[in-house]
């Protein structure tokens, strides 16, 4: 049976098809038909490189079903056999299109070892960079005829936010990472003239959008970050450079465990007003806790530490067994630290009321000279504080509290601050008073003048 592609691509969907760079991204505004070209560029390559094998996702199963499950049984009837259990389209050329999803951080793992030529995430901003990280494992091949490719679609906003920012908007790279390997196609509504044709409606509907929406759901604009949980939080105001703390303030850290995830510890200090600066962290992955009790003791040295408060989850028994260390069958994590002589205590994980806590911090006070300053600050060195922090949304099924997701950092330092950190009391130094002969009654006309 012919397969029959309905459609012509507009310029910009153009583009996005003759795009042969290690990673594409396309869009930016609603309404630019990214899922339709996503669509059909996986069946294209599919049809044109016999063997090929291809794995497109989306972050929830709902959303893969309604934007490609269905749309793909209806386009590719009589010419791709389906298989609904493994969510794979076989090509009679041999090409295998397989549908996936990654509704939690965890769900990535389902694709370890695999092997994909080409790899597709449709809404790539609601993908944590861990999660982009991973996947990009799975891109690779043994073939000669053609190298591996990675294609996104993309609005502003949600927890990838930053990380699709940094790479195809800001271009900045980190080591390892290649210029030329990004391209950026932006994708506007007025590009998808089938759809302000078909729907004119749709675009009044854009332009009635409060000021933020608007500027990133109908401009694109990538420095609107739309769903931000902490709009308090700035930069200018939060981020100070690395100075040094007096010896009699109080410090004490805090910890979020893990071991796939990351495992984040933060070292904080509290002044004579009560502020807290985050002043270290130690952001690491798949380190067992014998190697980051180890790291946490180095890094700490000699500085004397009144407490750490660590995820309660951490004293949950899971059999964990640590020859190498010296643990016994059925310890928890928060023994074993204790074997290395780090000593924990469960954290208040209070979620709403801990964020509730961030957020007071994060608001300016009054200074005893006059000024005003927030009461949380951090060192511009904790940069995966400062970079999870400010990418925090809001939870769609509950409005109070912060959707999960790319925050380590964030949950370690809400526990640190619901450990209830008090003021730090500077010593008083006493003045050794002189003993001047010359200074008593007797001095003026008794024996000393004699």
């Amino acid at each position: 049976m012919e397969l029959k592609l309905l459609g012509e691509p507009n310029p910009r969907q153009r583009e996005f098809f003759l795009s042969r760079a290690r990673h594409t991204a396309y869009g930016g505004a609603r309404g630019g038909g990214k899922s339709w070209a996503m669509r059909r560029k996986f069946v294209l390559l599919a049809l044109n490189y016999p063997g090929l094998r291809l794995l497109l996702l989306r972050r929830t199963l709902p959303e893969l079903r309604e934007n490609h499950i269905v749309p793909l049984q209806r386009e590719l009837f009589g010419a791709a056999k389906y298989n609904s259990t493994e969510r794979v389209f076989t090509f009679p050329n041999g090409s295998r299109l397989r549908l996936g999803y990654c509704d939690t951080a965890q769900d990535v793992y389902q694709y370890q070892g695999q092997e994909y030529e080409v790899v597709g995430l449709e809404e790539a901003t609601h993908f944590t960079e861990e999660q982009m990280q991973f996947i990009t494992t799975c891109n690779r091949t043994s073939r000669r005829d053609f190298t591996p490719r990675m294609y996104y679609t993309c609005n502003p906003g949600n927890v990838g936010h930053a990380w699709v920012k940094r790479l195809f908007i800001d271009r900045e790279f980190h080591s390892g990472e290649r210029p030329e390997d990004y391209v950026f196609i932006p994708a506007r509504i007025y590009d998808n003239k089938i759809l302000l044709e078909s729907d004119p409606g749709y675009l009044r509907q854009l332009m009635a959008l409060p000021e933020e929406l608007r500027r990133a759901h109908l401009d694109g604009d990538w420095d609107v970050h739309s769903g931000q949980y902490f709009r308090e939080f700035s930069r200018e105001k939060h981020v100070v450079q690395p100075f040094e703390i007096p010896p009699w303030q109080r410090r004490f850290r805090s910890m979020d465990w893990g071991y796939n995830d990351p495992c984040c510890v933060l070292w904080h200090a509290v002044d004579g007003e009560g502020r807290v600066v985050t002043y270290r962290e130690l952001y690491v992955r798949q380190m067992r806790a014998d190697q980051v009790a180890a790291e946490v003791n180095r890094l700490t040295g000699n500085e004397k530490i009144a407490y750490t408060v660590a995820s309660p989850d951490m004293w949950q028994k899971r059999g964990a067994l640590l020859t190498a260390g010296g643990g016994f069958e059925g310890e928890t994590i928060a023994e074993l630290f204790a074997h290395k002589g780090l000593y924990l205590t469960p954290a208040d994980n209070s979620r709403v009321a801990g964020w509730n806590r961030v957020r007071e911090y994060l608001a300016e006070a009054p200074t005893e000279d006059g000024g005003k300053r927030p009461m949380w600050q951090c060192f511009s060195t904790c940069t995966n504080l400062i970079r999870q922090l400010p990418l925090l949304q809001f939870d769609e099924r509950d409005r109070e509290d912060a959707a999960d997701g790319n925050d380590h950092a964030p949950e370690a330092l809400r526990y640190a601050l619901m450990s209830r950190p008090h003021a730090s009391r500077e010593p008083i130094v006493k003045k050794q008073k002189v003993y001047d002969p010359l200074s008593l009654p007797e001095a003026s006309g008794g024996w000393l003048k004699a």
